[in-house]
């Protein structure tokens, strides 16, 4: 009876910041929804076993994301009704603009995850490498890729023109 409580005061206390998180991944209310509810009956199951829940929930809810690929496909049904339109509380001024939201939805899943985890959760290298179960090189080098391609993705650009990288005085010392 412990354990339950345990869990029930843990999905009380993180819930909402999950269902944030799970939404800027996947860009979708509903889809979040499921994130969070498939990644805390994985950590429920677990429960008993885990001694550091708040890692474990990370990583459960990334790696849940990230092989959801293998899932069935996720794309539009014809309905007489279209669905609610409401948006996660937060999330929209998480992003600050829909240009960004669109840019962010173009990356990559694990690139993705990267710029999550290490702009929005605020998680060090170290511990985005932990829940992304990979290197901490590997984070850097999809963080790296991510923001180069926000960098240069035109429907972020004030003006929509790419800005060119500058160019150091003194030429290159690659």
């Amino acid at each position: 009876m412990s354990e339950r409580i345990g869990f029930e005061a843990f999905v009380q206390a993180r819930s909402d910041r999950l269902l944030r998180a799970a939404y800027l991944l996947t860009r979708d209310r509903t889809l979040a929804e499921d994130l969070v509810q498939t990644a805390l009956t994985k950590v429920w199951l677990a429960w008993s076993r885990i001694d550091d829940p708040d890692a474990y929930v990370w990583r459960t809810l990334t790696t849940t994301y990230t092989s959801w690929w293998r899932r069935k496909w996720h794309g539009e049904l014809p309905t007489e009704q279209l669905p609610d339109s409401r948006s996660t509380p937060g999330a929209d001024a998480a992003i600050g603009s829909s240009d960004l939201w669109n840019a962010l939805g173009r990356l990559p899943r694990r690139q993705r995850a990267a710029v999550v985890l290490r702009f929005y959760l605020d998680f060090s290298e170290a511990q985005t490498a932990d829940v992304m179960e990979c290197s901490v090189g590997t984070v850097k080098s999809q963080t790296s890729k991510a923001l180069a391609k926000l960098r240069i993705d035109p429907t972020i650009q004030p003006d929509g023109v790419p800005r060119p990288e500058p160019v150091l005085p003194g030429g290159d010392f690659a």
